[in-house]
């Protein structure tokens, strides 16, 4: 287990800035020594919190073709067939899975492959599980080709409380199935959409992890 690097900025600031309080409440409230032991183990908790959202456990994958895994940890909250209107502008079947701020936030590449498609869209923050916030919120759209000619489409969404999606996908890099993604940080949602025809393996509402849980098989 680590700390993924896009949480060292934020865990320095936030040591820094937690200090810093914990020197003034005790400066200015010297005599109150519950409220002070109060505010401290509150300053421990949310530090605590950040190191525990920012965790990088170690998943190990052998590339398997044919089969899809989950690119994120979280709960699955949709299974359907629906339009997909930024790439392939068809009928796909969605997968959507929903990150708590309790989740492991590293998004991993579901299928191995070429990547296709890469693009950034600016939006909302709608709470995540939202049915529209994956046409609204903020997002990035990932698209990966397989050796099999497939192509699997990987979007993550912002949430109400995530404030910044981070991307490592380039177009024509060559990808391993289980390799990073991307960081979502502080609640969001990974849409996968598959061609029509997918079998499913997991049900509405599963808990999965990345790299461990096959959501498809195609």
């Amino acid at each position: 287990m680590s700390i993924h690097k896009e949480g060292y900025k934020i865990l320095l600031s936030g040591f820094i800035l937690l200090v810093g309080l914990n020197i003034l409440v005790s400066s200015l409230c010297h005599e109150l020594i519950l409220f002070k032991w109060f505010f401290l183990i509150i300053s421990l908790v949310l530090y605590i919190f950040l190191l525990f959202f920012f965790r990088l456990p170690v998943r190990p994958l052998d590339p398997q073709d044919g089969l899809i895994f989950s690119p994120a940890d979280g709960k699955v909250v949709v299974i359907e067939e629906t339009e997909e209107k930024e790439y392939f502008k068809d009928v796909k079947l969605q997968i959507s899975i929903f990150m708590s701020p309790f989740n492991m936030h590293s998004n991993r590449y579901p299928v191995s492959g070429k990547i296709k498609y890469v693009s950034h869209y600016p939006g909302k923050n709608i709470v995540a599980w939202h049915p529209k916030s994956s046409e609204l919120n903020e997002r990035t759209t990932v698209v990966i080709e397989t050796a099999d000619d497939k192509e699997v489409l990987v979007k993550q969404v912002a949430g109400a409380v995530a404030r910044r999606i981070v991307t490592y996908a380039k177009v024509g890099q060559m990808v391993k199935q289980g390799d990073e993604l991307g960081f979502i940080k502080f609640g969001s949602r990974v849409d996968v959409f598959l061609p029509v025809g997918t079998e499913i393996e997991v049900p509405i509402l599963q808990q999965v992890k990345a790299n461990k849980s096959i959501i498809a098989k195609l």
